[in-house]
């Protein structure tokens, strides 16, 4: 059951920051470079870590605030 979790958590998490990660590097290459392009290798790189790292830290916290109880 953790797994599934945290596999959701992830996927929500990698998925919100991909699609703005994509949109920031579109309209700022449109409006500073004028070129419509999107770094995607940003985008994945951003999406990756924190997909990994905010579960992670919303999972620390939530135990600490357990024990403290």
């Amino acid at each position: 059951m953790i797994i599934k979790q945290s596999l959701i958590d992830f996927s929500i998490v990698f998925v919100v920051t991909l699609v703005v990660t994509v949109v920031v590097t579109f309209l700022w290459n449109l409006l500073f470079h004028n070129s419509a392009i999107v770094d995607w290798e940003t985008s994945f790189y951003f999406a990756f870590v924190l997909g990994i790292v905010i579960p992670l830290t919303q999972k620390r916290k939530d135990e600490r605030e357990k024990v403290t109880r």
